[in-house]
């Protein structure tokens, strides 16, 4: 599977390593000029997938709470970022690596 995750200061990406490790998710860099193999800005995020057409496994963010301003200000770019992804999964919890999927159902 391939997938990218998102990272905040907030989160150790430890954990998500770690489940995307366990799991055979092969971490997706889509601009070869990016410095890191991560994001933290879902506007960067969108717009590297536009030009790629990437379409990708999953998309693995820490928990919903470091997302969520930018699904309320921006709910059409969510449903536009998330479409590129078969699998969107929020990886809620420290250590137990509980996670949440959003089945499309989160209301905006």
């Amino acid at each position: 599977m391939k997938g990218i995750y998102f990272k905040t200061e907030k989160k150790s990406q430890d954990d998500v390593l770690s489940y995307m490790k366990e799991n055979h998710i092969q971490n997706v860099k889509l601009n070869p000029y990016q410095i890191h193999d991560y994001y933290t800005n879902p506007h960067a995020l969108l717009y590297d997938l536009k030009q790629t057409k990437a379409e990708l496994d999953c998309f693995i963010i820490p928990s919903r709470t470091e997302i969520e301003e930018f699904i309320h200000m921006y709910p059409a770019k969510w449903l536009l970022l998330k479409s590129y992804f078969k699998n969107v999964l929020f990886f809620e919890g420290h250590g137990n690596g509980s996670l949440a999927t959003d089945n499309g159902s989160w209301d905006i």
